[in-house]
């Protein structure tokens, strides 16, 4: 049953393929998200999911584990505008 239960949370969220895949769509939600990266950022991090939580390191002064929740609660936030649309 917890593996199911487990299965089903990863499958309601956006796959990270899925979202380096179209990373010009979502750039612009990771700019609201971290207002401090730069349009050059972005570019640069072109749907890298290392290279957004470094970003986010460089520019927020936090460690690797805080950026890497912080990806992963947006991307849980960009799961639930797309399951409520």
């Amino acid at each position: 049953m917890k593996d199911r239960l487990e299965a089903n949370v990863k499958a309601a969220l956006p796959s990270w393929d899925r979202i380096a895949g179209n990373w010009k769509q979502f750039a612009g939600k990771a700019r609201e998200r971290w207002g401090e990266l730069t349009d050059s950022d972005v570019d640069v991090i072109a749907g890298r999911r290392e290279l957004l939580v470094g970003k986010i390191q460089e520019r927020y002064g936090i460690i690797t584990d805080q950026a890497e929740r912080q990806v992963a609660a947006w991307m849980n936030e960009v799961a639930e505008t797309k399951r409520r649309h």
